[in-house]
């Protein structure tokens, strides 16, 4: 027909549904390239042909039910052995047994017989549905007789030395009382009381969050080549206070943030500056740009975008169209296509954002989050132009840019000072500072006169990301503090722990 429409397709000689895509013909279909399948295709086809027939006619639905129904059966019950005498029926596959039985049991039964069949299968599908929406975790379990382990020399398994038993270092305590050296026995003797490092391991890295450093600065490295803490009284109270309360991360947590070291001013001298330049002496609070994703959440915050729900499936926020294609191309990758989530799931918080090792969220990776390949304790903090233009362009700040523009206009109404007083308390927690009242009025001008001239780049501005833009508020007004808002979102002091 030339038409897509002409394209049917049955699958076990039934009729199925086709999905139109492209539909596109012109032109005649006569040609003298060779018959090719799969070939040039963005995913090669993976599988095996097992029958391919051409005919020169249009086949009838009886035709296409023998092929698919009825011939594999006669073609099993022909079997023959490699002399050509019938196959006996002991030699029978346990395929072709179970292809024999269920071709019966569909076409040749009784009425009753057929239908319980179905029945049944109609059951096991059930089950296959609901076994496969449930979510698997892989155990470990001890084995009952464990295996002879040996020092290997040069790491040789085949070159075995000493056979050496489980254990645990002499210099730390020893296992709890009753505890089998296994891993249940390990996890235990980890968390004994007695036991010096978890507990300070724990606090050091809660500490590194809210300071920037850890009181022991190598945090990934506790031993004999790390780094001493600056202080140790401190991070044994912290250790043994941790303990103390159940191992309460959150109870934890607030005992640091309501400490009177971490409520200090970020503000330094330059005598106090030149002292003690990394803040050890901990004299004023650290100041330091925020991990990745929390400059993510902040802005999604800020605006009123940030969907807090807890627990669920990883989400597709907005990235760069056609990075999985470029990146995983070929039936050796996983997930090559990246298609983002709608809704309320674009504005999740970016620990349900879904990580894929060998194409990390670019958003992410521009702000120094790891790519995953390894464990990293300390993250490294860079200053880069890339950042920036992140922030200025990317659809999840200039949405949330346009979000918050909505709701300044909203709850502060015509007073334009109150607007930049409102956008500076959700983002900053303070009042801005006259001059820089006056300068952020002077962009709102500027980029409504901007606007006005050019109402095609409105439109365009407020039409980026999914959510839908106020129809009820001026567009280009809209559109004018919809750059304000941005200019905040991109303040140093936004995007900085203070």
């Amino acid at each position: 027909s030339g038409k897509a429409a002409g394209v049917r397709l049955w699958v076990d000689g039934k009729p199925r549904e086709i999905e139109i895509q492209r539909d596109a013909l012109s032109g005649s279909i006569a040609n003298d390239r060779q018959l090719e399948l799969a070939r040039g295709t963005i995913e090669p086809f993976s599988g095996q042909l097992d029958d391919l027939r051409i005919f020169s006619r249009e086949l009838i639905a009886a035709e296409l039910e023998q092929f698919a129904t009825h011939e594999p059966i006669r073609a099993v019950l022909a079997s023959t052995t490699a002399r050509g005498a019938a196959l006996p029926l002991a030699l029978r596959t346990c395929e072709q047994d179970e292809q024999i039985h269920a071709y019966y049991m569909t076409h040749a039964a009784l009425k009753h017989d057929r239908e319980t069949y179905a029945a049944w299968n109609e059951l096991k599908s059930e089950l296959k549905k609901l076994e496969d929406s449930l979510v698997s975790v892989m155990v470990m379990a001890e084995m009952e007789q464990p295996r002879d382990t040996f020092v290997l020399g040069r790491g040789d398994y085949r070159n075995k030395g000493e056979k050496v038993e489980p254990g645990v270092p002499a210099v730390l305590p020893p296992l709890p009382d009753g505890a089998a050296a296994d891993r249940l026995g390990l996890a235990k003797w980890l968390l004994d009381p007695g036991h010096p490092l978890t507990a300070r391991v724990a606090v050091n890295r809660f500490w590194q969050m809210f300071f920037g450093t850890g009181i022991v600065r190598t945090s990934e490295d506790f031993g004999s080549q790390g780094e001493a803490p600056s202080h140790p009284e401190l991070l044994d109270w912290l250790a043994t206070e941790f303990v103390r309360g159940g191992w309460d991360v959150k109870a934890l947590q607030r005992l640091i943030v309501t400490s009177a070291t971490y409520r200090q001013s970020s503000r330094v001298t330059p005598e106090l500056l030149e002292r003690d330049p990394e803040n050890r002496l901990l004299a004023h609070m650290s100041r330091f740009r925020l991990p990745a994703e929390v400059v993510r959440d902040n802005a999604l915050a800020i605006s009123g975008l940030l969907n807090e729900e807890i627990g669920g499936p990883s989400v597709y926020p907005y990235q760069p169209n056609g990075l999985w294609e470029e990146m995983a191309f070929g039936d050796v990758h996983t997930a090559q296509h990246y298609k983002p989530s709608h809704g309320d799931d674009l504005y999740r918080r970016s620990l349900y954002t879904v990580w894929k090792r060998t194409v990390p969220p670019a958003q992410l990776s521009t702000f120094d989050a790891p790519d995953r390949e390894k464990c990293t304790v300390r993250r490294p903090r860079t200053n880069t132009p890339l950042q920036a233009l992140v922030l200025l362009n990317d659809p999840t700040y200039v949405e949330a840019a346009r979000i918050l523009a909505e709701r300044v206009i909203h709850e502060a109404g015509n007073d334009l000072a109150a607007r930049i007083r409102l956008g500076y308390q959700l983002a900053l927690a303070r009042e801005p500072l006259p001059a820089e009242s006056d300068v952020l009025l002077t962009i709102a001008a500027q980029q409504a006169q901007d606007f006005k001239a050019h109402p095609e780049n409105a439109g365009e501005l407020l039409n980026v990301g999914e959510r839908p833009y106020d129809k009820k508020l001026d567009p280009v007004e809209l559109a004018a503090w919809t750059m304000v808002a941005s200019t905040i979102l991109n303040l140093d002091e936004t995007i900085t722990k203070e």
